[in-house]
């Protein structure tokens, strides 16, 4: 790796031979302006396995000097009259395509790092983490030569105008522990497109698998300090929102997070993305195909999918009264088919948490449940053949009313609540009733009932039968789960800036 001042040592004994290549990782340096740099800081963030608990990487923890270090870079990269900022469109969209390839070459590394770290199995960082980046960066250098620069509209008072387009500057890029490297991306990828240089912030609890990004990077002969990466925790995400230098904010974590930066980007007048939480319903109309043989792939991955670790994941299950028992029968047996285990056996369909905090967190939620009279039916510990890492059992409750805290606060763990309603506008209602608004699925046998309930849910995306998320066509995020737009062709907008010259 090129000048990473990265080093390997072996794991301790006794240590998970299964966990994140089966060593640990410890490197000292920044990826600032194009080159591995020395840190100012000498402070360090551990990081552990979600499987076995150990210890089995370390990085730089930032500081101020360090986060100002890489707006620096990121600002002259922007500010160099020939660099990426001005840029031919096509030169650009080659330099995304080599880092694309990159990436690539390392997806399966990428998949095995992140699985290590935060719990999710590895069947699904395989196929998502490992390859959706590439995909977005491909998908943007496409998208921009179908936007020019510059265009001339006729006046409305019957001159002309020269359109601009023009990136909008230095973009911060605040990345979540969840799902780092599709994130990352999805901020990123347009951004570059558009010909904005990044700092980009990997998670304090999941930053091994950004070293790889930033190898990457640097094989793929970007221009020094387009794409910068410093990990950190919340003061260093807190420095970086509010730096002098910083033109935009692009944001993806906790609701409660994102208010304090919406609050901070408010104050400088600074535009900023925010992607936050979800607590998103699964609306199950009365003539839904119940066969786990054919509605259990899509079905678990709705409900249960990333360890429940997945803001959009629709894990409040809404019955209707004529086939309750049926419903819930349906997702105990669901439940109780997934295989529990390390993430990083092939077999597993749910991992551990990405924390000793994350468990804790979730636990409380499922007593909550159990003190406000929800009725728990399947799971709600921890698995006994697990007694290392931090897992928690796929959780199912039952007889869930509305009003309870387990229905309408984000748990962020495998925990699935199922509700009865009594008809179809009473369903609308009951998904509706949510302080969030990101995603939602219907299931029915019935395309155009299903496409009718769909269309009244305020959300910004819904699934019919399944979710699964279109990098063609953007999604909105709505009342607490955020502001702004994500995906498609769309979110080229969010990084740039419109002059208009009349002539």
């Amino acid at each position: 790796m090129k000048g990473s001042d990265m080093t390997v040592t072996q794991l301790n004994p006794g240590q998970d031979p299964t966990d994140a290549k089966d060593r640990v990782i410890e490197h000292r340096r920044l990826l600032i302006g194009g080159v591995w740099a020395e840190p100012h800081s000498t402070g360090l963030i551990s990081v552990f396995s979600a499987n076995t608990e150990a210890l089995i990487g370390s990085v730089p923890d930032p500081d101020a000097v360090d986060i100002d270090a890489a707006v620096r870079a990121a600002r002259a990269a922007f500010d160099d009259p020939t660099g990426w900022s001005n840029w031919e469109p096509a030169a650009r969209a080659a330099g995304m395509r080599r880092l694309a390839d990159e990436i690539d070459k390392r997806s399966a590394e990428i998949a095995r790092w992140v699985s290590g770290q935060n719990g999710v199995p590895i069947s699904v960082t395989a196929a998502s983490e490992a390859v959706l980046p590439g995909q977005l960066l491909r998908l943007y250098a496409d998208r921009i030569s179908e936007r020019p620069g510059e265009e001339i509209r006729e006046s409305s008072a019957g001159g002309r105008t020269l359109l601009r387009r023009l990136p909008v500057g230095v973009v911060a890029g605040i990345v979540p522990w969840n799902v780092p490297n599709i994130l990352g991306a999805l901020q990123y990828a347009p951004a570059l497109a558009a010909g904005c240089t990044v700092v980009l912030k990997p998670p304090a609890e999941t930053p091994l698998d950004a070293i790889l990004v930033g190898e990457a990077i640097l094989e793929a002969d970007l221009p020094a300090g387009v794409l910068n990466i410093v990990p950190g925790g919340r003061d260093a995400g807190a420095h970086l929102v509010a730096h002098p230098e910083v033109d935009r904010v692009s944001f993806t974590g906790s609701t409660a997070t994102g208010r304090q930066i919406g609050e901070v980007c408010g104050r400088l007048l600074r535009p900023v993305t925010v992607e936050a939480g979800g607590k998103s319903a699964a609306i199950v109309l009365d003539d839904a195909n119940l066969d786990l043989g054919s509605v259990g792939q899509a079905l678990a991955p709705a409900l249960f999918g990333m360890n429940g670790q997945l803001c959009s994941v629709t894990s409040r299950v809404l019955a209707p009264r004529s086939r309750y028992d049926e419903v819930v029968e349906t997702i105990v047996e669901l439940a109780r088919s997934l295989t529990v285990g390390k993430s990083l056996l092939s077999t597993t369909h749910v991992g551990p948490l990405v924390s000793e905090r994350q468990r804790s967190r979730v636990e409380g939620y499922i007593a909550t449940g159990v003190e406000q009279g929800a009725r728990l039916v399947f799971g709600g510990g921890r698995p006994p053949q697990q007694p290392a890492g931090w897992f928690v059992e796929p959780t199912v409750f039952a007889d869930v009313d509305s009003s309870m805290t387990i229905a309408r606060e984000e748990i962020f763990g495998p925990v699935v609540t199922v509700t009865p309603y009594t008809d179809d506008e009473d369903a609308i209602r009951l998904a509706n009733d949510s302080e969030y608004g990101l995603a939602g699925t219907v299931w029915t046998t019935d395309d155009d009932r299903g496409l009718a309930v769909a269309r009244r849910l305020v959300t910004g995306s819904a699934g019919i039968n399944h979710y699964t998320y279109d990098l063609n066509s953007p999604t909105t995020m709505i009342k607490a789960s955020g502001v702004g737009l994500k995906m498609g062709p769309e979110a080229l907008d969010s990084y740039w800036r419109y002059q208009s010259i009349y002539l």
